[in-house]
């Protein structure tokens, strides 16, 4: 007895009769499902994550990606997955001789998941806005731009968020070994010098009047830093993986490894200089759980970049990595500014 093929099972079952060929078009997938299959049962989120998937590889295919930038620290080294314990105000992460600590503020706090995208959201709109001073429309904007729900929740979130980014003070150092002296260049800075922000609690207001534009001024120190070392990224990716910030931290990381690597290269995952310790993941007590939330990682970056060259080595104490470009030279959108 022969495997039914996909075909052969549409047919043998009514209630797949009509279910649209994708070869025919693009449909949204939540709009499939809940139409051919009611009795399924898949969370909403994870819903709009199959459709920020598909959107991304769509866009990838027709060459039109909507480039953000993160900075540099916060590629090379993660902030905190989780909400960090009571009392806890310092981080800390290490990638080869680069050095991140972040410091919160004693009220508010370390930064932590989420609030990952506030700093991509102010840099990709410092390099679109090429000004220390950049001004958005609404608060509504930075949820859109990740696809996150807009209402009362959300809205407190976003301020919480901004708070803890605006109290944290960054330190970034990197240290090299030359013939004759070690050389040493760091930085210590906070993300804005100021910032107005009105949130609005009406849905439908979408937008102010120019004269209540949410303005924020970068510090000068984080703004160069953003200019000096712009690191492009696909935005659509980042939307889709909003709401998993570890997987969002490998796929810049990667992103940015695979573009600078001169060929086949392999990164440990453990020691001092082990992707476990730039990652802003948890520390992890065994190594076999870090490898499986790497692979779970893994599979939602390749989800949006098939052709994704890492993987884990056989013996599960290293990643692969190859020369491959995430962010697609040529036919990228830059958005809107």
């Amino acid at each position: 007895m022969t495997r039914p093929t996909r075909t052969d099972v549409a047919k043998s079952d009514s209630r797949y009769g009509n279910v649209p060929s994708v070869t025919r078009g693009f449909a949204r997938g939540t709009d499939v499902l809940k139409q051919y299959f009611p009795d399924l049962a898949v969370s909403k989120q994870k819903l709009r994550r199959a459709d920020a998937i598909a959107c991304v590889r769509m866009k990838r295919q027709e060459a039109s990606q909507n480039l953000g930038f993160p900075s540099r620290p916060f590629v090379f080294c993660g902030l905190p997955v989780k909400r960090p314990q009571m009392g806890q105000v310092m981080h800390e992460r290490r990638n080869g001789h680069f050095l991140l600590q972040v410091t919160g503020h004693p009220s508010y706090g370390l930064p932590w998941g989420q609030d990952r995208l506030v700093p991509l959201f102010l840099a990709t709109l410092a390099i679109r806005q090429q000004s220390r001073m950049i001004r958005f429309r609404s608060a509504a904007e930075m949820l859109d731009t990740f696809g996150m729900q807009q209402g009362g929740t959300q809205y407190r979130r976003l301020v919480a968020a901004f708070q803890r980014i605006f109290g944290a003070t960054i330190f970034f150092g990197t240290d090299t070994q030359r013939q004759k002296a070690m050389v040493v260049h760091q930085a210590r800075f906070s993300f804005m010098s100021e910032a107005r922000i009105w949130y609005s609690r009406h849905a439908d207001q979408e937008t102010l009047p120019r004269e209540f534009q949410n303005e924020i001024v970068l510090s000068d120190e984080f703004f160069r830093e953003i200019l000096a070392h712009p690191i492009p990224t696909d935005m659509e990716a980042a939307k889709a993986l909003s709401c998993s910030p570890a997987a969002l931290d490998l796929f810049t990381w990667l992103s940015y490894r695979c573009f600078v690597a001169k060929g086949r290269e392999r990164v440990p995952l453990f020691g001092e200089s082990g992707l476990v310790s730039q990652l802003g993941s948890a520390d992890y007590s065994r190594p076999r759980k870090f490898r499986e939330r790497l692979e779970g990682w893994l599979n939602l970056v390749r989800s949006m970049w098939p052709e994704c060259p890492a993987s884990i080595d056989s013996n599960g104490t290293g990643l692969y990595v190859d020369r491959a470009n995430a962010v697609l030279p040529n036919g990228v959108n830059h958005g809107p500014e």
